[in-house]
């Protein structure tokens, strides 16, 4: 396990008091060397997760190895740099100054410091007071912090938040960038565009339980063909006849067909054939939007 995976929990749950129940028995695996994204809606249970997994809060049953170590133990935590929630440094000093102090806390070399700024882009203006900053200058800077200890895990919580649109495919981009050979990025969003495009694997949560954990790919399942065709009924018939009822859906007056677009030409003709009018036979594959609510049971647009 420890050879494959970073991460990995078992039963992993927190409960305040007697009644919130934040993180329920979550089962989570995070590979080496892979951008893993955590995805779920606000009040999901990402931050407290997360916050469990670098060892600030405790849970209340279950297990967890992080890094090879118990979550917080000192071993553990020499190998993974952490930004869960905002960045929080000193407003009246540099953001190299910041640094520094960071650096002497980790009892890091002060050579790290130019050299995490250089990698998040910021060593231009890292003379610059902290309270001056951009909000995507202090994520950058918090991100940089992370990457003091030159760790084997980054855990980022919700790197983009309060982001424009370009800081955020400025930081899409550094998260690729850093995600790039044996380092392992833990990345939690509730944004599904940032998971769709910079993350190998994901785990969807809902409600604090996790509904599941695939690969992007596996996730938005297998190509297929959407057809229009009147009369519908007639044209799911034949359809069925040729692909097997497993292949076919109806949804939202369309059918669906798990086949490979090829077979398009072929669907067409026997389609028109027998007198059914096509007016729409395109390829098509799920968006990790429609997944995502169809996971989570939340309604689309709410």
């Amino acid at each position: 396990m420890e050879n494959t995976t970073i991460v990995e929990t078992h039963s992993l749950t927190k409960r305040y008091g007697s009644g919130v129940l934040a993180v329920n028995s979550v089962d989570m695996s995070v590979r080496r060397g892979e951008v893993y994204g955590f995805l779920g809606p606000n009040g999901a249970g990402k931050t407290t997760t997360l916050r469990m997994l670098v060892g600030l809060i405790r849970p209340t049953s279950g297990t967890a190895t992080v890094a090879g170590h118990a979550p917080g133990s000192p071993a553990g935590l020499k190998r993974i740099g952490a930004l869960i929630e905002s960045p929080g440094f000193y407003p009246y000093l540099s953001g190299r100054e910041n640094l520094r102090v960071v650096a002497d806390m980790a009892s890091v070399s002060q050579k790290r410091v130019d050299e995490v700024l250089d990698i998040v882009e910021l060593a231009s203006r890292a003379g610059r007071k902290f309270g001056t900053y951009s909000t995507g200058m202090k994520q950058r800077l918090g991100v940089a912090a992370a990457l003091l200890k030159d760790p084997d895990l980054l855990i980022l919580d919700e790197p983009t938040n309060g982001l424009d649109p370009q800081g955020m495919a400025e930081m899409r981009k550094l998260i690729k960038d850093i995600g790039q050979g044996d380092r392992t990025v833990l990345l939690s969003s509730h944004l599904l565009g940032e998971v769709e495009a910079i993350c190998d694997r994901v785990g969807v949560i809902s409600n604090g339980h996790l509904v599941k954990e695939s690969t992007v790919q596996e996730l938005l399942g297998e190509e297929g063909v959407l057809v229009r065709a009147q009369p519908a009924d007639k044209a799911q018939e034949l359809l069925t006849k040729m692909f097997g009822p497993e292949a076919i859906s109806r949804q939202n007056g369309a059918i669906h067909l798990k086949v490979k677009p090829e077979n398009s030409i072929e669907i067409n003709r026997r389609l028109t054939d027998v007198g059914i009018g096509v007016s729409e036979l395109r390829p098509f594959e799920r968006s990790l939007e429609e997944v995502f609510f169809q996971l989570t049971g939340e309604k689309q647009g709410s």
